[in-house]
């Protein structure tokens, strides 16, 4: 199977946990797609947000956007673009549990790093580009 690159970027740059980097490398696509490609990255990018500010204390940002990628994603059955959904979905529901669970979350909560989601891919890619390439150069680079 071949793979948009950048949407291999992303994966990579989530799995490095810099889900904010992997956000704006997956919204470049999502800006571009049409169809149910479209609404397949603004799941990614959602849960990418979410994962995101929970790592930053903002609890109720992080819960909406937990929410509103798993409605986008659900959508898609059990595969889609070489991504098991419903593992990947899984891994975000043990991620959040202890934030969902709570009625007035403490926003000293963060992720535990054990349950941090990690994207795999079937079959995987025959090369993983370099995020680099994808990525905005940082001000006064």
């Amino acid at each position: 199977m071949e793979y948009e690159p950048r949407y291999l970027a992303g994966i990579v740059v989530f799995n490095d946990r810099d889900f904010f980097e992997a956000h704006e490398i997956w919204e470049s696509i999502w800006l571009e797609c049409a169809g149910p490609e479209r609404r397949f990255y603004q799941g990614l990018i959602q849960a990418a947000v979410a994962l995101y500010h929970f790592g930053n204390g903002n609890v109720r940002g992080a819960t909406k956007l937990f929410q509103s990628s798993g409605k986008y994603l659900e959508a898609y059955g059990d595969k889609y673009l070489g991504l098991d959904i419903a593992a990947f979905w899984g891994q975000m529901e043990r991620c959040f549990a202890e934030l969902l669970a709570a009625n007035a979350p403490d926003k000293d909560l963060r992720p535990d790093p054990d349950l941090i989601p990690v994207i795999t891919l079937e079959p995987p890619p025959a090369a993983w580009p370099d995020p680099a390439e994808f990525l905005e150069p940082e001000e006064g680079e």
